[in-house]
């Protein structure tokens, strides 16, 4: 359905619906902390209102004051910190939390109440207890106090999906007239669909009293997987508002992810004729601090920020993608803060990626060498998830793609000091014969381990990406360790396996080296450039992003 073709923005909303700048209110530290998994603590919340704000979000939903203390303290500290975002705190249309909510706002640059009160027979009924003029009533008096009190006052119909229309309009028309400038219509349970949004939204644009001087808002949940269609439906309709979270968490099956209508907005700018103020390229690294703050990974199939979001492992795909990328994307992966666009190689992979990749580690293969070479890559490919760049490098070199060495780990210590560096001792053994023994210190005991081996080994790689994802569940589950690391001006990637995920870390550092070594068997000696010791400070390499999976 043509948004234009459901509400033209001129016919019923005046200045405000035609303004083409949908505005961004995140919800993630408050209604995506409320959800079982996600809660975060006080210094985490700082971190992620920070990088919301430079993400360019319009308005900052802190949290729920009235919750807890610890709730209260983590909004008035945001409050206090934003310079750009409009720092939000929710409230019930009750009076204690009204004043609590001002008061943990007091310090805000710009600050916004957000009241809600459910409208629809379901729950005035069985929640609140309340006749249609009871709601009014408690609405009006709510936000007038509201006013008093703060910059900004939204209000929601909880539950307005299943609302009365006419009984919506009402409370809307009633709310505005008390000086609620935000009027948000939420599918508080997920139960509509992007038509229904869509004719809902033009009914309140053409029905609400003073539709001309407002702004009205989405904020769907997820229950039906109709989260963002309906968000973008409610746009298509006249709202400039949408209200969303990080990776979509939220209650229940979570709400309209940031970064799907951002970017759907953005895609599709011509389309919807509405854009947002949002820095796309900072979304993935947004995400990725969320799934490190909550412990929550980011599923490898999610759109615009998962693993996969820019991964292509089909032979068809992989020549299209290598004769023009808009042959199978449609965003570039730099837009949203991704580093490359990824052509894996597996079972379903074709010559043509094959012999890219191979071309981009150095080997240049000629068409007779290629065919034996492709015959022997299907049938690791067969065996194996993913065809790594340490399988591709040895098929090259002839050698036993599952052959380990020339390095293993012989020994291995580590003790993390609480308050301080940790420390990692190690013990190599080469199949020269040779053996060698290092102790480093290092900001944790990934990165201490790192340091020893580089020392022992005598190859300085610097780190730039470390992830570990559980294999299995329970405590006994196995972690996958996956390194990238620079040497010699190319990046090179290790993986390995434990239960122990600084011994993973550890093995998949080592396969990076022994790839180092194989393709270049008359070593240097450590006196020359690039080898030896390692430069005194390398924090800025060490420091390891972890994500953990269950």
């Amino acid at each position: 359905m043509n948004p234009t073709s459901t509400a033209n923005p001129t016919d019923h909303g005046g200045e405000a619906a035609a303004e083409p700048h949908v505005r961004i209110f995140d919800t993630t530290l408050r209604d995506g902390e409320q959800a079982p998994g996600f809660s975060m603590d006080r210094r985490a919340k700082l971190r992620m209102a920070q990088t919301l704000e430079a993400l360019g979000v319009d308005v900052l939903e802190a949290g729920f004051p009235q919750a807890s203390p610890d709730d209260f303290a983590a909004v008035a500290e945001i409050a206090g910190t934003l310079t750009t975002s409009t720092a939000c705190g929710l409230a019930r249309c009750v009076p204690g939390d009204i004043e609590t909510t001002a008061r943990a706002l007091e310090k805000a640059r710009r600050a916004r109440i957000h009241l809600f009160l459910s409208t629809s027979p379901l729950h005035r009924e069985h929640k609140l207890n309340m006749s249609k003029q009871q709601v009014l009533d408690t609405a009006v008096a709510s936000i007038e106090r509201a006013v008093q009190l703060c910059d900004e006052v939204e209000f929601s119909a909880e539950d307005a999906t299943r609302t009365e229309r006419e009984f919506l309009a009402e409370v809307f028309g009633a709310a505005a007239a008390a000086g609620a400038t935000t009027l948000n219509a939420p599918d508080t349970v997920g139960y509509a669909t992007p038509m229904e949004i869509a004719e809902l939204f033009a009914y309140l644009r053409a029905n609400v009293r003073g539709a001309d001087r407002l702004v009205f808002s989405s904020h769907c949940h997820d229950d039906l997987g109709l989260a963002v269609a309906n968000s973008l439906a409610a746009i298509g309709a006249g709202a400039r508002q949408v209200e969303c979270t990080v990776n979509g968490i939220g209650e229940r099956a979570g709400n309209a992810a940031l970064e799907e209508i951002v970017m759907a907005l953005k895609v599709r700018g011509a389309y919807y004729g509405a854009d947002t103020r949002i820095d796309t390229r900072r979304l993935v690294p947004a995400s990725r601090l969320l799934a490190q703050v909550t412990g929550q990974p980011v599923p490898r199939n999610k759109a615009i920020v998962g693993e996969n979001a820019f991964a292509h492992e089909s032979g068809i795909h992989q020549h299209g993608m290598l004769k023009h990328r808009g042959t199978y994307e449609i965003m570039r992966p730099e837009d949203v803060g991704m580093a490359e666009t990824r052509l894996v190689l597996g079972k379903h992979s074709g010559r043509h990626a094959l012999r890219q990749r191979l071309a981009a580690l150095g080997h240049a293969v000629d068409e007779a060498a290629m065919d034996a070479l492709f015959a022997r890559f299907k049938a690791l490919a067969d065996r194996k998830r993913e065809v790594t760049d340490e399988d591709l490098e040895a098929l090259a070199l002839g050698q036993d793609p599952d052959a380990a060495g020339p390095w293993r780990i012989t020994q291995l210590n580590t003790a993390t000091h609480l308050g301080g560096s940790a420390s990692a001792s190690v013990k190599l053994a080469h199949e020269d014969g040779r053996q060698a023994a290092e102790a480093a210190l290092g900001d944790g005991p990934v990165d201490a381990v790192l340091r020893a081996i580089e020392r022992a080994t005598g190859h300085a790689v610097e780190l730039t990406d470390f992830a570990v994802h559980a294999i299995g569940e329970g405590g006994d589950a196995q972690g996958q360790a996956s390194l990238t690391a620079r040497h010699a001006g190319r990046a090179w990637r290790g993986h390995a396996v434990s239960t122990d995920i600084v011994e993973a870390a550890a093995k998949a550092a080592l396969a990076i080296v022994n790839r180092i070594e194989r393709q270049s068997p008359a070593r240097l000696s450590p006196e020359e450039p690039g080898h030896g010791r390692p430069p005194a400070d390398r924090r800025a390499h060490g420091r390891a992003r972890q994500e953990t999976s269950a």
